[in-house]
């Protein structure tokens, strides 16, 4: 495979379904310019590689790429958690999932790695043998989880959907490629029920005769220059019905 700076870029030009006329108008350069650098006929400035990136829409770990691959050194950092110039990503998480309780949040990186979660969603988890660092993903798609997910059919679907709008943003990723094809494989989800589409699909987890229906969002760190912050993403679950809800409250009165 080709990994030199035009072909990446025809890779990701293609990814994102423009063509050469499309990505110079909104590169504001000539399409045959777009032309020459994929062909190798011309050379990249670093400011044109760090431009194009921005345009394609290009996660900053392949942007790295593009620069290595155009001869520059990589602009981007993968800093640690731990670090102390991610000290303020650290608080504002931190005050987002605890704050969060008495209903379950957690933080994630692009693979699933559970990298913090609130007491809440500890003892969700707990039960499943889950622990900081462990790849949610994984627990999931493992028979445990699965076989506790009360609506998986429909769970499932709405998940290949996740994953496959996910593996399309950083322009595809053998883990998430992977996790795609096990869903996918799935022939259970055929079997999710055609009627009319609800306003959301929750999350039914069952515990014996107890069901407990979440609802989620997503959030993440906006203008992000560091390749993991980036990828970070806070989920929080909401009770979809007033018995999960009652629950969690009971169950965090037992905690307090």
């Amino acid at each position: 495979m080709d990994h030199g700076f035009g072909a990446l870029l025809r890779e990701w030009r293609s990814l994102r379904r423009m063509s050469q006329l499309e990505l110079g108008i909104e590169a504001a350069v000539s399409a045959r310019h777009i032309s020459f650098l994929e062909t190798g006929r011309a050379r990249p400035s670093r400011e044109m590689v760090l431009h194009l990136g921005e345009v394609l829409d290009v996660p900053r770990s392949d942007r790295n790429r593009l620069l290595e691959a155009a001869g520059f050194v990589a602009a981007y950092r993968a800093r640690p958690l731990e670090s102390g110039e991610m000290l303020a990503v650290r608080q504002a998480a931190e005050w987002m999932i605890g704050r969060h309780e008495p209903y379950p949040a957690i933080m994630v990186d692009r693979h699933w790695h559970l990298l913090g979660a609130n007491r809440a969603a500890w003892h969700l988890l707990g039960g499943f043998g889950l622990a900081e660092g462990d790849s949610f993903l994984d627990a999931l798609l493992g028979d445990g989880m699965r076989a506790a997910i009360d609506n998986w059919p429909e769970f499932g679907r709405h998940l290949l959907t996740r994953l496959r709008a996910e593996n399309a943003a950083v322009g595809g990723d053998a883990v998430l490629e992977h996790a795609i094809a096990r869903v996918a494989s799935d022939a259970t989800l055929a079997s999710a029920s055609p009627r009319p589409l609800p306003p959301f699909v929750p999350t039914r987890f069952r515990s014996g005769e107890t069901v407990l229906s979440f609802l989620s969002t997503l959030a993440h760190f906006s203008g992000a220059e560091d390749v993991l912050l980036a990828d970070l993403r806070i989920e929080l679950l909401f009770p979809a019905d007033e018995v999960t809800k009652d629950l969690l409250l009971a169950l965090a009165g037992e905690g307090g």
